[in-house]
């Protein structure tokens, strides 16, 4: 953490000064670089901890691409990188208001946090993946200063997959994912005013296959990932979700220790699923006779518009907040035209809040915020951070989303009228160290009453459906994390996370009892400095157990206690380099599939990765 400077209340140009005229012979020395393009972030801004840090050019991790590595494997998808996500351990929903459900394609939009730069330089970054399989993502980033108070950038994210399994060549393929942001900064020249807004927008497209199946019954799990003896269920299905969002965020200094602010969002949702009747419609969908169709077209939309306005500030130590937020909502269903329903599918929500924060130094905070929803829901926050101990502590009461409640397509219809849904959750870790050897033990408690859940019921017609637990589910997580150092170039980096479920109403909870993750690395700098290295080893443990399945209509993970694949180690080996302009890395991923005869399977009846080369790089540029 940095310290929160006494004497800067607002976010702060970088200035270029100089006397007179200058020449500076580039090809003799280049003066820009990493150290001359710094960014940071809205929280940090908001936080009048302005904390512009230079460009990261770390290794550590810098093979890990996809998103099922990039989130410490603890998500399951449906095996190829682009494809529907679920946490393995339940998450609670940051907005404890109104929301419209559709969260499988959520981190592919939302983990990509906007950064804001101030640069000396014209700034550029190209980072291009080539996956074995046919798999790529490319991250293209520019941004540079008009003038030292004024900043520009944009950064365009494609990601292409083509399909694992009755692949037809090159280019046919599974995913298709186009997302950019536009953002910009101005400070006025009193440095009293500051603007900030950005525009993202996603289209994240995924040809739906519902999973393998076998053709010969007395087949075995092995079978699962033989590309001659597997055919999807479904090959016209696919799932679309479209995203936008602007933001815009101004603030102005009225006094030292006193600013005033605005919020404005304004947020697109819109989902899709579309298919053709498939040869054997009861094989992966429940029923065909809730829309007389011919074929699948189902829609969802969600649009919302946020205005918050606050006071904020510091007092030496102390950083404050507090608002009020108004936020309109809408959601549209076109299968619900024709249903005079009892619950709102649009209305006005207020938000009251506040946050408080102690910087006690550059190394330990503690703060905490809480929201209030007019109608009663709430969310309470809390985080202590030291040198030696971290811990984390939330309450919330969020409405129920939308699908649960109320949803009509072409296969699946229900109405339900839930309560409120209940989480607490608390959890700390401590940071020990001696000499070359690094522990951090920690522990999670999660409680949920009125948790909602989808399951597959035993039933005819519809099977699975969405559920509110009359009971208490309450989860203790154990987590282990190392870092050894030996050899002095060598580092192991075991992690062990096993969860014991004390109360569980209903089954509504399926998690692993044990998983974790191992790493194994040579880390050096050769060649007199001019390259660093990292090599090594990366494996992921999961063991035996019915992980959640997925429903493509619904764009939905849910419980099922059928299908139990055997546990098993997702292994690669990997080289990362960095040089002076970028990084470079080689991985083969799954080597183990080749001796097992099988392999890694996330979700029920769809193969994970393949034993596969992946390359990729870095290129930053500042001219």
């Amino acid at each position: 953490m940095n310290r929160v400077a006494s004497d800067t209340t607002r976010p702060k140009a970088i200035n270029r000064k100089g006397k007179g005229s200058q020449i500076v012979d580039d090809s003799t020395k280049n003066i820009y670089g990493p150290k001359t393009s710094l960014w940071t972030t809205e929280e940090d801004l908001f936080v009048n901890r302005p904390n512009y840090r230079p460009l990261d050019t770390a290794i550590t991790n810098y093979h890990r691409w996809t998103y099922f590595e990039r989130f410490d494997f603890l998500y399951q998808d449906l095996g190829v990188n682009g494809t529907a996500m679920n946490s393995i351990l339940p998450e609670s929903s940051p907005i404890i208001g109104a929301t419209p459900g559709f969260q499988v394609y959520e981190p592919y939009y939302s983990s990509e946090v906007p950064h804001y730069y101030n640069t000396k330089s014209p700034y550029s970054k190209f980072a291009l993946v080539w996956g074995g399989n046919g798999r790529a993502q490319t991250k293209v980033e520019f941004s540079r200063n008009i003038n030292p108070r004024w900043n520009f950038g944009f950064t365009y994210r494609p990601l292409l997959t083509d399909k694992q399994i009755n692949r037809r060549g090159k280019g046919d393929r599974i995913v298709i994912h186009h997302s950019y942001d536009v953002y910009s900064t101005y400070t006025s020249k009193n440095e009293k005013y500051f603007l900030l807004g950005n525009f993202k927008r996603m289209r994240h497209r995924v040809r739906d296959t519902g999973g393998v199946s076998l053709n010969n019954p007395d087949s075995t799990y092995s079978d699962y990932f033989a590309q001659n003896t597997v055919q999807p269920f479904l090959s016209q299905a696919e799932s679309e979700d479209f995203r936008t969002n602007l933001h815009v965020y101004q603030q102005y200094q009225l006094a030292k220790p006193f600013q005033v602010y605005h919020k404005l969002d304004l947020t697109y949702q819109e989902n899709f699923f579309r298919d053709t009747p498939p040869t054997s419609p009861n094989l992966i969908y429940d029923t065909l006779a809730i829309l007389n169709q011919t074929k699948a077209n189902d829609r969802n939309s969600f649009h919302s518009s946020q205005n918050e306005i606050g006071i904020k500030g510091n007092a030496a130590f102390l950083f404050y907040n507090a608002y009020i937020s108004v936020r309109s909502f809408a959601n549209f269903n076109p299968g619900l035209i024709d249903f005079d329903i009892p619950i709102a599918r649009k209305g006005t929500e207020t938000y009251v809040g506040g946050r408080l924060a102690f910087q006690f130094d550059s190394l330990s905070v503690l703060d905490g915020n809480a929201e209030l929803l007019l109608d009663g829901n709430y969310r309470i926050q809390a985080r202590l951070v030291t040198p030696w101990i971290e811990g984390y502590l939330l309450n919330t009461l969020t409405k129920p989303s939308f699908k649960s409640q109320i949803y009509r397509g072409t296969y699946d219809f229900w109405l339900n009228d839930f309560s409120d849904i209940n989480v607490l959750h608390a959890k700390s870790f401590l940071k020990l160290s001696a000499g070359r050897f690094r522990f951090m033990p920690g522990v999670s408690y999660v409680a949920y009453n009125n948790f909602v859940f989808f399951e597959k019921q035993n039933r005819a017609g519809q099977k699975v459906l969405p559920r509110q637990s009359d009971g208490t589910q309450q989860i203790l997580t154990s987590e282990l994390k190392f870092d050894m150092r030996f050899f002095k170039r060598m580092h192991l980096k075991p992690t062990v996370i096993y969860n014991s479920i004390l109360q569980n109403s209903n089954d509504a909870l399926v998690v692993p009892e044990v998983f974790g993750n191992i790493q194994l690395t040579y880390e050096n700098k050769l060649f007199k400095g001019a390259i660093d290295v990292q090599i090594g080893v990366d494996a992921h443990y999961r063991p035996s157990y019915h992980a959640m399945g997925y429903d493509p209509a619904i764009q939905q993970y849910y419980v099922q206690r059928d299908f139990k694949a055997p546990e098993y180690w997702f292994t690669s080996v990997f080289f990362n380099g960095a040089f002076k302009r970028g990084k470079v890395f080689v991985k083969y991923n799954n080597i183990l599939q080749p001796f097992l005869g099988y392999g890694f399977m996330p979700t029920p009846t769809y193969p994970g990765l393949r034993n596969s080369l992946d390359f990729g790089f870095d290129l930053i540029l500042f001219d």
